[in-house]
């Protein structure tokens, strides 16, 4: 099975090594970066299967860091942030991202949202005893 890069661009070293901790455990291999602009250098290097973006990034806004990925990269922007005022989440996605989620949150929620946004590959899985049995293979 090949191996899920997630970017983790957030500038609080707790919340970044939180991100880092759930999404290392969901079997993902995840770079951490600490501004927009490293994010964006990191983003134009690695083939990503997701990547989390704050939007109050120290160096620029992070909807322009959203824009700028989404020219970057295909995989899922899931925004991560205390901005959660009427409107910054439709901001949000319009800037590109596929998933909103206001802090502070609960290691479920984000592991939810994760799962739906990018599900575990089972390529390499056995065929399971009912495709077996439909395909008329012995079971």
């Amino acid at each position: 099975m090949t191996s899920r890069h997630c970017l983790v661009i957030e500038d609080d070293q707790d919340i970044r090594d939180l991100l880092c901790m759930i999404l290392t455990g969901m079997g993902f291999v995840v770079h951490a970066e600490t501004t927009g602009t490293a994010g964006l250098r990191a983003a134009g290097t690695l083939d990503l299967a997701l990547i989390t973006l704050d939007l109050g990034l120290p160096d620029l806004s992070g909807l322009d860091a959203a824009r700028g990925l989404r020219t970057l990269s295909k995989a899922p922007i899931l925004m991560i942030t205390a901005w959660a005022e009427p409107g910054d989440e439709i901001d949000g996605m319009a800037a590109g991202a596929d998933a909103y989620l206001a802090k502070p949150f609960r290691p479920h929620m984000l592991r939810e949202l994760v799962q739906r946004l990018c599900p575990p590959e089972h390529h390499d899985a056995p065929p399971s005893r009912a495709e077996d049995t439909a395909t008329g293979s012995p079971a």
